[in-house]
């Protein structure tokens, strides 16, 4: 038997025991791997017990008492996902997201995605509903999605391993493309544009890499199943991948109060998730939260109408009034004589 059915077989016999299982028992279910001599046999386990934790399954050893014997158990507590006890609504917006994602063309994980969704669909018993969601997948680089997919996935396992890439990146901030060794952290996908966010060798901190402008990318394969990195307990990729467009970060933090009425006074916290939120005089909120991109909230805030208004800072609020007049000096109706009438 070779090792990788063996260690199957050994996965499968641990999981199927209630009790412990004794050395002894091991050796009479693998005779041909376990026999022979004491020390080689246990040799040969400590190797394959060492892989299963390396693999993240929760093998230990229980000293037995009166009530049970010494043995190798499984922490099915550790080991099992617990229910996730999902509704058919939630079920189905969850399958058609993931479906959307293997439709996309570029998406890491695509085998265990695929896999989770056949679960879904069998435990979901009878034919999901159809759910009304909006969903904006891809690479946002057109003529790039097999480029990008195959790189994805090298990242994805970079990621998941813990090991080191070099790439040669094109940003749009240099002249010519450089040459990184980034400790790949994560990856997010916004709007449509895969991010990598990873410690650069280089500039020796945290930076963002869009995937489309890595043009080469090689992944360490030194001692393959050695981390080459351990990734911070505090980070977040949330913290360094904007969502909304006033988080991209063009400039120092500038915390913007909103005041927001009407039918928007009740929807202030998903328009803008995060937001410190004190209600004000009936059927007005107001929001503040830090921005870094002050045009990308103006912009945004314009297009909600005139229930929600900048109340400060003050820069904030030119920035406002400048675009506003912008748009309607762009949008002027001028009669005969070149005179505005309206707007």
């Amino acid at each position: 038997m070779d090792r990788t059915e063996r260690i199957l077989d050994l996965v499968a016999l641990l999981l199927d025991a209630r009790e412990p299982i004794s050395w002894a028992e091991l050796r009479e279910h693998f005779p041909a791997d376990y026999g022979g001599s004491d020390d080689a046999a246990e040799r040969k386990f400590e190797r394959d017990k060492a892989e299963l934790v390396e693999l993240g399954f929760p093998l230990s050893y229980v000293q037995g008492d009166d009530e049970r014997r010494d043995g190798y158990l499984v922490d099915r507590d550790v080991y099992y996902l617990p229910e996730a006890d999902l509704t058919k609504e939630e079920l189905a917006v969850l399958y058609a997201a993931g479906s959307a994602a293997l439709a996309s063309g570029a998406f890491p994980g695509r085998d265990d995605l695929a896999h989770a969704l056949r679960k879904i669909g069998f435990f979901a018993g009878e034919s999901l509903p159809t759910p009304r969601v909006r969903m904006e997948l891809g690479t946002g680089q057109e003529g790039q999605e097999k480029e990008v997919s195959a790189r994805l996935e090298q990242l994805w396992d970079a990621c998941s391993t813990h090991k080191w890439v070099h790439i040669v990146y094109g940003s749009p901030k240099q002249s010519g493309p450089t040459e990184r060794r980034v400790d790949p952290y994560g990856l997010a996908l916004r709007r449509g544009v895969w991010t990598l966010v990873g410690y650069c060798h280089l500039r020796q901190g945290l930076r963002t890499f869009h995937v489309h402008r890595i043009r080469e990318l090689k992944v360490n394969t030194a001692r393959p199943r050695t981390p080459d990195f351990e990734v911070p307990a505090d980070f977040s990729l949330d913290a360094h991948v904007a969502y909304f467009p006033w988080q991209y970060r063009f400039h120092a933090p500038m915390e913007v109060t909103l005041r927001l009425s009407g039918p928007l006074a009740s929807r202030a916290g998903s328009l803008f998730p995060g937001a410190v939120l004190e209600p004000a005089e009936e059927g007005v909120t107001r929001a503040r939260f830090p921005v870094t991109f002050v045009d990308g909230l103006v912009r945004f805030v314009l297009s909600l109408g005139a229930d929600c208004r900048v109340e400060g800072p003050a820069e904030a609020r030119e920035r406002l009034e400048q675009m506003a007049a912008r748009i309607l000096e762009k949008h002027a109706v001028v009669d005969g004589d070149g005179q505005r009438v309206s707007a």
